[in-house]
This record gives structure tokens, sequence and C-alpha cells, in this order.
């Protein structure tokens, strides 16, 4: 691939997540919608299940979710540049954004309007959050015990109130010996 080439990718990676950082209101969960159907659907360039473990695995790292994920994307289409162009691209509409609020902000927030436009993202996001975990249930939830280390984790989540790498380790732990004990079931 010419030099050329590998630039053209790396714009188009910046870009990519440039327009998700962009469209993206609500952190790291709302992005995951936008995320799965540019990633997913549109280029091709994940599976369903390749997105899951991406989020799964950003929310593990100290940083922001969004950029995070992006990063890891960026890494598997192009090593460290591509790690480089993603999280900038994910990164600079944010930045961009804030510097042009913080310029007007002076009693900006204290409007009513902007308190119901608000309301109202948060709703709009909610619901494409609530869409995408019904899509990804069945790329994720694969049998009884996927449901168990569902219904774990989402009780740690509300009861608990732990941090997402938690139910992440002990995802990972106890899909290790459950895919263990089958395998030895199977042996035998």
């Amino acid at each position: 691939m010419s030099t050329g080439d590998v630039m053209r990718e790396l714009l188009h990676i910046f870009f990519v997540f440039a327009r998700i950082g962009a469209l993206t209101f609500g952190g790291g969960y709302s992005m995951l919608p936008l995320m799965r159907r540019e990633l997913t659907i549109k280029l091709g360039w994940l599976a369903d299940e390749d997105v899951i473990n991406y989020f799964a695995v950003a929310q593990c790292l100290p940083g922001v979710i969004a950029i995070n994920t992006s990063m890891l994307v960026g890494y598997r289409r192009r090593k460290l540049p591509g790690l480089l162009a993603a999280g900038l691209g994910m990164a600079l509409p944010s930045i961009i954004i804030i510097l042009i609020i913080a310029g007007f902000i002076t009693g900006f927030m204290e409007t009513e309007a902007v308190g119901h436009a608000f309301n109202g993202i948060r709703a709009a996001v909610l619901a494409l959050i609530l869409n995408t975990a019904v899509k990804m249930w069945a790329t994720g939830v694969k049998d009884i015990f996927g449901v168990i280390i569902f219904a774990a984790s989402l009780g740690a989540f509300v009861c608990l109130a732990v941090s997402p790498a938690v139910p992440v380790i002990c995802g990972i732990i106890s899909g290790i010996i459950i895919k263990e004990r089958s395998n030895r079931k199977g042996q035998q």
C-alpha cells in the first residue's frame, strides 16, 4: 500500500470518528448505536460482537469510553497511526463545541429553553441506547450462563453502583471457567 493510500485511509478513519464524535450527545453509551451503525452496518469494519467487546474493554480503561473505543477500532485498522487518527477524530468535535459554547455560556445554561432541549436530548439518547441494547442482546447473550452473567451485572450496576470494570472482569473470569468446564465435559 502506498503512502498516499495509507494517508487516505487515516483521513477516512479520522473523519468517520469525527462524524461520530460530532453527532454523539450524552456520553459514551449514547455513542454505541451510532458507532454500531457506522462501523458494522455501513462500513463493515466490525461485527456486532466486536463492537460489544471493544466497548467492554474501553470501559475498563481509564479515560473517556467513546475515545477509548474509537482508539481500539483505529488500532485494529491501522495500528498506532489509526489509533491516533481515530482518537483525534472522536475528540476534536467535542473540543471545538466546548470552546464555542464557552464563549457564549454566560447566562445561556439557565434559560428555560436550554433546559427543555437537554431534557429532550436525554430522552432521545435513552431510546437509542435501549434500541441498541435490544439489537445486541442476541450477540452478547448466547445461553443460560450469559443470562445469569447479564442479570448479575445489571444487579451490580443498579443495586451496588459498581464500576463497569468489575462486571466486565467478572464476566471474563466466568466465561473462561464456564468454557473450560464445558470443554472438560465434552472430552469425557
